[in-house]
């Protein structure tokens, strides 16, 4: 699942989580973009600490068995963390995925995430990232699913049957509700980010209102997203 950051990605990572058949993986590929990058994210030195920031190493680890005997892995990639290069820095590897992509509303996104980095660009949450694979995807004559997470949290039963067959795996009861806290699973960074998550028991309803208002400095990154949006969700 490739989602940028305040996408609704980890309460999807829970409701995948909850199926007694899926083991989750947390965005395995953040210590090796900080490493990379050079970037100051919140708890930086920790993530790099508790995770290989070696791209080829996990990556090789990521299209091996799936852990624990389970019959699904569900990964959760942030698009950012897919730097240039790292599609064929392990031959084959995203060939061997069933790849969904995970969106939102831009506006929604930006002041979210502005809140904990400020002055966001369109890489940063990851857009351009999301849509490059989606047209290598397209170009290869597949047509994964990208799922809006205003739809999700509209009607979650409905959203996630589709995925689910989009997938072709079963969708189960479980994906719609989960016990509160956090998860082993869940990254160092979760303390960060993870709040309002380990607080849910399920999904938010939908989102009321109109999107907030993005500052005036975060407009030509907004007007830069809404096109990159709009590109995923075309048909």
């Amino acid at each position: 699942m490739w989602s940028g950051p305040r996408n609704l990605s980890t309460a999807l990572m829970r409701s995948f989580g909850n199926r007694r058949d899926t083991a989750v993986e947390d965005e395995p590929l953040y210590a090796s973009y900080l490493a990379a990058t050079g970037l100051d994210h919140p708890g930086r030195e920790d993530v790099i600490a508790a995770q290989d920031p070696d791209a080829a190493t996990v990556i090789r680890r990521l299209v091996g068995p799936v852990p624990d005997g389970r019959r699904i892995w569900y990964q959760k990639h942030m698009s950012h963390h897919l730097r240039e290069g790292l599609e064929d820095l392990v031959s084959g590897w995203l060939d061997r995925l069933r790849h969904a992509f995970l969106v939102r509303d831009p506006a929604r996104v930006i002041v979210s995430f502005s809140k904990v980095v400020a002055s966001p660009t369109p890489e940063d949450l990851g857009l351009p990232q999301q849509l490059r694979l989606l047209e290598r995807l397209r170009s290869q004559g597949l047509d994964p699913p990208v799922v809006d997470a205003a739809d999700i949290r509209r009607d979650p039963r409905r959203a996630l049957s589709e995925l689910c067959r989009r997938l072709g795996i079963p969708f189960d009861e479980a994906m719609l509700a989960w016990p509160p806290g956090p998860r082993e699973s869940d990254g160092v960074w979760a303390r960060h980010w993870y709040a309002s998550v380990e607080r849910s028991t399920g999904f938010a309803g939908p989102e009321e209102g109109p999107p907030p208002k993005v500052p005036q400095a975060l407009r030509g990154v907004l007007a830069e997203c809404q096109a990159l949006h709009r590109a995923m969700l075309a048909e």
